[in-house]
């Protein structure tokens, strides 16, 4: 196993990982400075956008383009113009609310959660208000779930009838039965977190194990870290961030784990490479394609 810095890009808050099989090329965000990075498999060719406000995650569309969620909602992002058209803001007028992580299931629709600010500045926290959201391909919107305070690490298996989904304030990454109509039922906890790390962004591979970022931000204690379908605990691997925020399988032969990393200081342990963009190698396991959103 290799770890290799790709990109010493110094995002304050690097997520959202997207490895796009037909242009073999990377994409990422840095989420509180509203940037969209675009490169090769080996970190080369670096291409940047800014938007208007910050980001939560991106996706690729089968139209072209991309579906963004940002702090003013949901919007088709155009690559080649940089311009942004809004789709819908389901969290419109809700003062500290915004839309994070979001990824696009197997029949090609766009599942999103929303980030609630206020648990991160009161103690104890009030009554989370983050949801969780499903966007259909004729860009239909319905609320999945209430009461999330850090959305994350939406994923699905390779059969895509299990999701899964990580509320990361509450350290607990749940599984649903997902079905054919998009409805997330069953709801169980995968994972509970004891305090080492919280569950951050995820994505499955070919063998249906979940990889989950652990950022240490707060505790200290942050990896990589692989389970298997019955939620045990596989494999570890530490980085040199603890900060770890999310990772995406990418690469010609799907077998590079790509890790996004945050940059923001003041926290249990800083880092000289904190905000990287990082590349696993040797693994021995192969990603599955991500679909692009099909609106």
């Amino acid at each position: 196993m290799q770890i290799r810095l790709l990109v010493d890009g110094g995002n304050t808050l690097g997520e959202s990982p997207w490895w796009d099989v037909e242009e073999q090329r990377l994409y990422w965000v840095d989420g509180t400075a509203g940037r969209i990075f675009r490169a090769t498999a080996e970190g080369r060719e670096i291409t940047q956008w800014t938007l208007p406000s910050t980001i939560g995650s991106l996706a690729l569309r089968r139209a072209g383009g991309a579906i963004v969620a940002l702090q003013s909602g949901l919007h088709f992002f155009d690559i080649e113009s940089g311009q942004t058209e809004l789709i819908a803001h389901p969290e419109e007028g809700r003062a500290g609310v915004r839309l994070n992580d979001g990824k696009v299931d197997r029949q090609g629709r766009f599942v999103v959660g929303s980030f609630d600010e206020t648990v991160l500045r009161s103690t104890p926290p009030p009554r989370a208000r983050g949801s969780l959201y499903r966007l259909d391909t004729d860009l239909r919107l319905t609320q999945l779930e209430g009461g999330i305070s850090i959305s994350n690490g939406p994923c699905w298996s390779p059969a895509g009838d299990t999701f899964y989904f990580a509320d990361t304030w509450a350290h607990v990454v749940w599984a649903y039965d997902w079905n054919a109509a998009g409805e997330a039922r069953a709801k169980r906890v995968f994972v509970q977190g004891s305090g080492c790390g919280i569950p951050d962004g995820a994505t499955v591979d070919s063998e249906g194990f979940l990889w989950n970022a652990w950022n240490g931000a707060g505790t200290g204690a942050g990896d990589v870290r692989r389970y298997s379908p019955d939620g045990r605990l596989d494999r570890r691997i530490e980085l040199p961030t603890l900060k770890a925020t999310s990772v995406m399988f990418g690469g010609p032969d799907l077998d590079i784990l790509y890790v996004t990393s945050m940059g923001m200081r003041g926290f249990a342990e800083d880092r000289a490479l904190d905000g990287g963009l990082f590349a696993i190698s040797g693994l021995g396991v192969r990603g599955l394609p991500e679909p692009r959103f099909g609106g």
